[in-house]
């Protein structure tokens, strides 16, 4: 985007990631040099629309909300999780005695029925010659009970999809109807494998759906329009071929709704899924889809296999060019439409096709820029632009839109084949399917005078659902004074194309019943993001062009881009644990060498974050590559991902691929699969909540022996100040879905007692009690005799929506669910307030105020804030100067605290002393924001700092005894 004037009026809101997240982007490591500049490392949370290397940077977690799991559902869902553990149906007891020690039955609170049933070291049922889809329902029929399903409910199930995946297991999607209107990302998915053996089970279906609704008292413009304005767009702006509206029913914490299903985009580069409820306009969930038969005789071009001036794969030559036809009279092909999107409109005007050469060919020579760029472009890295030259990108444009399609249509064409086998049923990009990707060159090139204004230093990929084009924007690349880019263009770049793409690949696999991607949460999107880092240096070791020396760590994203620094990651994807490779840094927080699953939450100096926590993914796969070999392990990724439940965490996805192993190989690579995850900290007593635990704990152990023995823990959790017990308290052992009810867990009764049965011998990592309104408490406990006592002690958090509080006025704009005053009192370091800046002065702007109002007077003996910015904004917007004002009646303040944080504060939580006289008897306090860090690291506007447009606090909490 492009930054504001000091004083233009505010910006939209940069939602969106993590990655999640069906939106893809680059995200930048920073440099040593720049360590404590302005890094715009955004928090944890799902996939932006766009992401910048700079401050700049659109965000990973704002552009993504789910009702069901928001604080609001949290107390309804420990209710629901309560009575299902008090009292758990008979065939959950059967089904897990049938599965064994390595079965998962894990249950979903919001529906009650499973989200996976899957057995690690074996299949659900054995052979069998009968129609896969009639193997699948016949076994949810036997073990109905389990499920929580009636017959009505399994005869509701219709198939909407079955594909064969490249080995022959068969992917079915099961969609649930109320009178013809769908149910939202609920459902069935089933496996079955080639001999007939039912794989897996997945999906979350919805049992007792109501016969019908009333009839919508919000129509589909209005849908529309509340959709608009959730993302700052125009809710006036006349509807568009990209906005639709469809009726659905959305299974929220209180029942199911009648909702509508809307697709809109708000501006450039955005695309957001949104579902409202038909009744109240509420929004329950947002979603950014932004990630940021041929002629036989094929058109050529002359092209690379890497990047300009590699050592390998750095010649241009002629190469045919895949899926376009000899005679195409620009480059819009079966695979691909690639054109100069120059002018930033999303369109491929008739000046931005790119047509053949004066010889029929698309023959279009490089040119250098080195002797008027200088250092460091090279005959190694080489430049194509200089950014002192508006309008010089010119130069090399036609050749790099060839580029890009060339890039697109190898790497279509190498996912397709096995054994990775991404094919049209898998929901590949054709243009026979009305799909076929919009590749971008040189977006925004032209967008400000000759120069590329806001859309520099970056790429991201939208993938709608299957049947929709997804789009693909590749910008130019320079020194923007954050980290110093060659002087280049991101569509030369094979490992830039093929990460971008792999988001496609990514978010069309691990899908919903109804083909949606489920790529939310900030596990989920930090794998997002690790699995095209993967399946792009995979191919490029494969084919030769990056070497892959054994005793060095080499393999760089972005090397090209980067002229051999680690610009896009902070170190190779081929560290290995422990290595003293200097090669290997490590994080902000990590240490040294490789990362492991502990290390999550630390690489990035702001705290949790997609691109950042996703370099643990994409190492443990390398080495899982560096074992079994590429061609194996491309089946076993792909076939996991097909495999994987809705929203994975890393320890889902590592039984998925498991389970993969199983139907593909027999369970061969079983022992080198775990040795390989429990060496990254993913063994079998490693720790998460679920895939939105931005602290997940490692264990380095293999799963213990059959018949290993198991233990009773129960316990009573109590209010740690006034001792009274405390009900509705979730307690787990996070990261074991293979017991009865679901997860290792029990909620605690009315006197805050609970009991956990079936829980095998060995030390648990993450055995944590998590409550609406107070902190969670999370550490190991050893289980090894029958009987355990484990009570907790929770420290209540008044200023927490869970728990009562609310906002009760603010000033400054509300940027939605996630970014809102709301979300500084959620308990979530993923989220937290954004407000937008009216500058004032040089860097001082108008004041921006929450009140928060606890839920009763509070004796106020400790106060923290965390000011880290939030959704994605960059680190110069958080707060800098700030006030804090309490009142025992909401008219009469006092001011209770004054201050500045620095650098040195992101990411830490931070106690703040509060003045005598203002701490007793509390039933407000109004926290005001007075500036940013924007003159902490010289930031000036305008300029690629996130300080240029927005303000944030992640979370404030308050500590103390009822008044």
């Amino acid at each position: 985007m492009a930054l504001p004037s000091p004083s233009a009026p505010r910006r939209r809101l940069p939602y969106g990631r993590l990655i999640p997240a069906v939106a893809a982007v680059l995200a930048a490591g920073v440099a040593p040099a720049v360590a404590h500049g302005d890094p715009g490392l955004s928090p944890h949370g799902a996939l932006a629309p766009i992401s910048s290397f700079g401050d700049s940077a659109k965000g990973d977690k704002g552009e993504f909300f789910d009702s069901r799991t928001a604080s609001a559902s949290q107390r309804t869902l420990q209710l629901k999780s309560a009575a299902l553990a008090a009292a758990p149906r008979p065939g959950l007891r059967a089904l897990k005695a049938e599965l064994g020690v390595q079965g998962t039955v894990d249950l979903d609170p919001l529906t009650g029925t499973p989200r996976t049933v899957s057995k690690l070291d074996g299949f659900l049922a054995g052979p069998s010659k009968g129609n896969p889809a009639q193997i699948a329902i016949n076994y949810v029929r036997e073990h109905a009970d389990a499920f929580g399903l009636k017959n009505a409910d399994i005869e509701g199930l219709v198939l909407r999809q079955e594909y064969i995946d490249v080995v022959g297991s068969h992917h079915l999607s099961f969609v649930q109807k109320v009178n013809g209107v769908t149910v939202f990302n609920n459902g069935l998915k089933a496996h079955v494998a080639k001999d007939g053996s039912l794989i897996s089970i997945d999906g979350s279906p919805v049992a007792g759906l109501p016969t019908g609704f009333a009839a919508p008292k919000v129509n589909a413009t209005a849908a529309r329009g509340t959709a608009l304005k959730d993302v700052g767009g125009d809710a006036k702006a006349p509807v568009t071929k990209d906005s639709t509206a469809t009726q659905v029913v959305f299974q929220t914490a209180a029942g199911p709704r009648l909702a509508w299903q809307v697709s809109v985009r708000p501006a450039k580069g955005e695309h957001y899924l949104h579902v409202l409820d038909a009744e109240t306009g509420q929004v329950l969930y947002r979603k950014s889809l932004v990630d940021h038969e041929a002629d036989p005789k094929q058109a050529t071009g002359n092209t690379w296999n890497y990047f300009p001036g590699a050592l390998r794969g750095g010649d241009s030559e002629e190469n045919t060019l895949s899926g376009l036809p000899k005679d195409a009279k620009n480059l819009s092909g079966q695979n691909a439409h690639v054109y100069l999107d120059l002018n930033n409109n999303n369109i491929a005007d008739a000046d931005e096709e790119v047509g053949p050469n004066t010889d029929g060919t698309f023959k279009y020579d490089f040119k250098n820029f080195i002797k008027t760029d200088g250092a460091p472009c090279s005959s190694h890295y080489q430049c194509s632009w200089n950014p002192a030259t508006a309008g010089s990108w010119r130069t090399n444009a036609n050749q790099n839109a060839v580029q890009l399609y060339y890039f697109l249509g190898k790497f279509h064409d190498h996912l397709e084949a096995a054994p990775i086998g991404f094919t049209r049923e898998a929901g590949n990009f054709d243009a026979r399917d009305g799909d076929p990707v919009q590749g971008e060159a040189m977006d925004g090139a032209n967008s400000d005078n000759g120069m590329p204004g806001g859309n520099a230093n970056n790429a991201n990929m939208d993938t709608p659902a299957d049947g929709s084009s997804p789009r693909m924007q590749m910008y130019l690349f320079y020194n923007d004074g954050n980290f110093p880019w060659l002087s280049a263009n991101s569509g030369d770049s094979a490992d830039i194309v093929y990460h971008e793409y792999t988001h496609g690949l990514s978010n069309r696999l691990v899908v919903d019943a109804n083909g949606m991607s489920t790529l939310g949460n900030v596990q989920a999107g930090s794998m997002g993001e690790a699995w095209s880092d993967w399946y792009a240096m995979d191919l490029l070791v494969k084919e030769g062009s990056q070497p892959d020396r054994k005793l060095a760590a080499d393999l760089r994203l972005g090397d090209f881009v980067g002229h051999g620094l680690d610009g896009i990651r902070s170190q190779p994807i081929d560290c290995k644990v422990g290595t003293t490779d200097p090669a290997c840094p490590g994080g902000a927080k990590s240490g040294p060498g490789g990362y492991t699953y502990g290390d999550f939450g630390k690489i990035s100096a702001g705290g949790p974050e997609v691109h950042a926590d996703g370099e643990i993914w994409v190492e443990t796969l390398w080495d899982l590559r560096c074992e079994v070999g590429s061609e194996v392990a491309e089946s076993l990724v792909t076939r996991a991902m097909e495999l994987s439940p809705s929203n994975p965490s890393y320890l889902d996805e590592r039984n998925a691929i498991l389970l993969a192993d199983t139907v593909v190989f027999g369970g061969k690579y079983h022992g080198v699969i775990w040795k390989t995850f429990a060496a990254r900290g993913m063994g079998y007593f490693a720790g998460s909540i679920n895939g939105d635990d931005t602290a997940p704990t490692e264990d380095f152990s293999l799963p213990p022996a059959p018949g290993t023995p198991q233990g009773t823990v129960s316990g009573t959790v109590t209010d740690n100040v006034t001792g009274a017990p405390v009900a509705g308290v979730s307690i787990s052992f996070g990261g074991h879905t293979g017991t009865i009810g679901g997860n290792l867990n029990a909620v605690t009764a009315a006197d805050g007692t609970y009991t956990i049965s079936g829980v095998t011998y060995g030390t648990y990592t993450k055995f944590s009690a998590v409550g609406g309104g107070y902190d969670t408490v999370a550490g190991p406990r050893t289980v090894n005799a029958p009987t355990a006592t484990a009570n907790f002690a929770l420290a209540r958090e008044w200023a927490s929506v869970g728990g009562g509080a609310a906002i009760s006025g603010f000033n400054g704009p509300d940027f939605g669910a996630g970014c809102n005053q709301v979300a500084l009192i959620d308990q979530s370091l993923g989220s937290g307030w954004v407000s937008n800046t009216e500058f004032t002065g040089p860097t001082s702007i108008k004041s921006r105020y929450a009140i928060i109002k606890l839920p009763v007077a509070v004796n106020v003996t400790s106060l923290i804030i965390n000011p880290t910015s939030a959704c994605g904004v960059g680190g110069s917007a958080t707060v800098g100067d700030y006030q804090l004002e309490s009142s025992t009646d909401g008219a009469t303040w006092k001011v209770a605290a004054t201050g500045h944080f620095g650098v040195p504060q992101r990411g830490k939580n931070v106690t703040i002393p509060l003045n005598a006289g203002t701490s007793a008897g509390v039933k407000f306090f109004r926290y005001t924001m007075l500036s940013n860090q924007l003159a902490d690291v010289g930031g000036a506007c305008p300029g690629p700092f996130g300080g240029c447009s927005y303000v944030s606090t992640s979370e404030l909490s308050v500590y103390g005894s009822a008044s």
